[in-house]
């Protein structure tokens, strides 16, 4: 039997959803925390010290340098992404970036090109897709369990204070719902539809003209996609494809589902529950380090042209409604 290699994982930027991640590398048989860097190196050692273990690093460069990492996991806010991914493939690392890629399909572009210069792994980390539920329902679809899928339905809003000095309403970093929860509906579109052909897009500003909220229909062929986000509102965090033998929902939250339900005709009701330890980035963390192990550059649950594709939704969508960010 073949021993799986462990992957020792740097995190760059040890912040909220890197916690989260951390404690994914934790419940994963193939990954380790290696180290950890901040432009804090008492936040950085803190990390490490919450999480057993590690090198603690007070630049992204000492951290990226590290002979002892073998691949990076970008944590930091996504206005930082490309600047941060770009930093760790020069320096010869494998790079799992969290979602949104990036603030625009140009810098997506960018990455990607480096990613390919340099012969190394990269991938979006979408965590929803690795999830048991997620792979369940895509063997569904793949069997023709609902026949051909018809519409898409997926939501993700939730109630924020305004705040202009907040990173979330701030537009220089990005801020607004789209780039923060609606690239979770927009992605699972993508899962399953691919690059729509027909985009309609409107939304509701908040004060300082960023998105509140915003909805979208994405049209490819016969498959239509419906799609609504919020950093005003709270949503029922639901997603479901409807064929047009059936319908799948995948309950609440659908972007860490551990239940889906498919509805097959007049048959009754197929259940399929999995339900996870901790956060549930086991999954994501299991994969990528699978993949770098075996020295694959990408991965084809979301390949580096699919998360292209969806950032150039994303860019229609806001050229649509006339947003442009001050980095642009």
């Amino acid at each position: 039997m073949t021993m799986m290699k462990t992957i020792r994982w740097g995190i760059l930027g040890p912040g909220s959803i890197a916690n989260q991640f951390a404690a994914g590398i934790q419940l994963a048989p193939n990954a380790v925390l290696g180290a950890a860097g901040s432009r804090d190196k008492a936040k950085a050692q803190a990390f490490c010290d919450k999480f057993g273990g590690g090198t603690a690093h007070g630049s992204y460069e000492a951290l990226v340098a590290d002979p002892d990492v073998d691949a990076i996991y970008v944590a930091t806010p996504h206005d930082f992404h490309c600047e941060h991914t770009l930093l760790a493939l020069e320096a010869g690392k494998p790079v799992l970036c969290e979602k949104p890629v990036a603030i625009n399909a140009a810098q997506a572009r960018k990455m990607v090109a480096k990613a390919d210069e340099k012969g190394l792994f990269f991938m979006e980390g979408m965590w929803t897709r690795f999830f048991p539920v997620m792979a369940r329902l895509r063997e569904w679809v793949r069997e023709g369990r609902i026949g051909n899928v018809l519409t898409i339905t997926a939501d993700f809003g939730f109630r924020a204070s305004f705040n202009p000095q907040s990173r979330l309403f701030d537009p220089a970093r990005g801020g607004g719902a789209l780039l923060d929860v609606g690239i979770y509906p927009v992605s699972f579109a993508s899962m399953l539809m691919g690059k729509p052909e027909r985009i309609a897009s409107a939304m509701v500003p908040a004060e300082n003209g960023v998105d509140a909220q915003s909805a979208a229909i994405l049209i490819k062929g016969h498959t239509m996609a419906v799609l609504y986000t919020a950093v005003e509102a709270t949503t029922p965090w639901e997603a479901v494809v409807i064929g047009e033998k059936g319908r799948i929902t995948v309950a609440t939250p659908f972007w860490k589902p551990s239940i889906a339900v498919l509805k097959e005709g007049d048959n009754e009701p197929e259940i399929f529950e999995s339900p996870f330890e901790g956060p549930g980035f086991q999954y994501e963390v299991e994969e990528a380090s699978r993949l770098i192990a075996e020295g694959c550059t990408q991965s084809d649950i979301i390949p580096h042209t699919e998360s292209i594709s969806i950032m150039e939704t994303l860019d229609a969508m806001r050229a649509q409604w006339g947003l442009r960010y001050p980095m642009e």
